[in-house]
């Protein structure tokens, strides 16, 4: 019973300060009681906390969100924005993130998934700059 349920992040690295956009898909079509998004920043107790959910605005400043299966109405897609203020340490350019997904039933995770991020400095963001036509 592979992909059950999938998380997936638009991007691969972000600034401290930046929006993340992530999807979860549900497919497992067997009971569950909720849905829970962890993230995990590499060597630091800084967190990303979520400011939208389904395309409503919320304030959750924790690394875990839950979400029960009531509340979704349904819906099998769960969509949601989150940000951190993490700066990765002096002497790196970056800082590795996990976020997992867990279906939950009667309080034992029964499917969940794994997507990686990097956090980097602002500097290092990768960015599209014009070519000059200067000599």
């Amino acid at each position: 019973m592979a992909n059950e349920v999938t998380i997936s992040l638009a991007e691969k690295e972000v600034a401290a300060g930046q929006e993340l956009h992530g999807t979860v898909t549900i497919n497992y079509a067997g009971r569950w009681d909720s849905v829970a998004i962890n993230s995990q920043i590499e060597n630091s107790s800084d967190v990303f906390s979520y400011s939208l959910l389904n395309g409503k605005k919320i304030k959750h400043p924790y690394a875990r969100l839950s979400i029960f299966k009531d509340e979704l109405k349904g819906k099998t897609v769960v969509e949601f924005v989150s940000s951190t203020n993490h700066v990765p340490p002096a002497g790196k350019d970056h800082t590795s993130v996990k976020f997992r997904v867990s279906l939950i039933q009667e309080h034992k995770e029964i499917f969940s998934d794994i997507a990686y991020i990097k956090v980097v400095k602002k500097d290092t963001v990768a960015s599209f700059v014009m070519p000059s036509n200067k000599p």
